[in-house]
């Protein structure tokens, strides 16, 4: 049994659950079945980041204090077409292709314009990749703790603002070298790998990262053997990773424990 001096320490730590993260793929796995999601939690107040198409239908049993929306795809918004039982937070840009969808709060984000929900601190910067659904990524503090979520990019303008002082930077897994970024005349758009996501963090000074929004050669292929390759360019820049799957539960203060698969 925890002593009132050991929770109240607990309680001021971020905490993090993966409850989903499947990129938008047609197959899926016990360890990746849902979309990618996720909750973050401080003193009892819990947040949701994106929505997928999974998750229709369960907006309302979930019912965080808020959710924030980082693209409008199917895989990262539309489970909050049948609305939500709070505010619903997204780009303008977002709430234009999300139009038709029945939520009742409505909140627009602006890059670089924090707000504070809950005792967390959201602040969206601008990310590169779609060109019909543009997408922010964003920077959360709670406490003396800071994450960056960014599930789907091919880079920020503001990266070093973005990372600077961030505990924990939560990428997009959706390829680990092989490039998927694409370009129609002066915009790319598309995904990053994981590799050069790794480089970011070791240039920013963030000495840990996770990858969510597994793409097929992690959900439908050898993930022990991608996560292996993962942790050698890890080790050569620095950086602790890990690849999260579906109820996958974290601190920031317990960053030691990414591991391998299985771990």
């Amino acid at each position: 049994m925890l002593s009132l001096i050991e929770e109240t320490e607990r309680r001021r730590h971020m905490k993090l659950h993966f409850l989903g993260t499947r990129g938008y793929l047609r197959v899926r796995s016990e360890r990746h079945y849902m979309h990618a999601s996720l909750q973050v939690s401080f003193h009892g107040r819990r947040v949701i980041l994106d929505l997928g198409e999974d998750w229709l239908g369960k907006a309302f049993e979930l019912a965080p204090a808020a959710y924030f929306v980082t693209h409008a795809h199917p895989d990262h918004a539309w489970g909050l077409k049948r609305g939500a039982p709070c505010p619903v937070y997204a780009s303008a840009d977002s709430w234009e292709s999300m139009s038709s969808f029945a939520v009742e709060d409505r909140r627009v984000v602006t890059p670089r314009e924090p707000v504070t929900v809950g005792g967390f601190t959201f602040e969206a910067f601008k990310l590169e990749h779609s060109i019909r659904a543009p997408a922010v990524g964003y920077r959360v503090t709670a406490g003396t703790a800071t994450i960056f979520y960014a599930p789907g990019l091919v880079y920020s303008e503001d990266r070093a603002e973005a990372l600077a002082g961030a505990d924990l930077y939560i990428g997009d897994g959706a390829t680990l070298e092989r490039s998927m970024v694409r370009k129609r005349g002066d915009v790319l758009f598309g995904h990053t790998p994981m590799r050069t996501q790794l480089t970011w963090c070791e240039k920013e000074g963030v000495r840990a990262s996770i990858f969510t929004h597994c793409g097929a050669h992690i959900v439908a292929g050898d993930e022990e053997s991608v996560a292996a390759k993962l942790e050698v360019m890890a080790r050569e820049r620095g950086v602790a990773t890990a690849i999260a799957h579906d109820g996958l539960d974290l601190e920031i203060r317990g960053l030691k424990s990414l591991g391998r698969p299985g771990g």
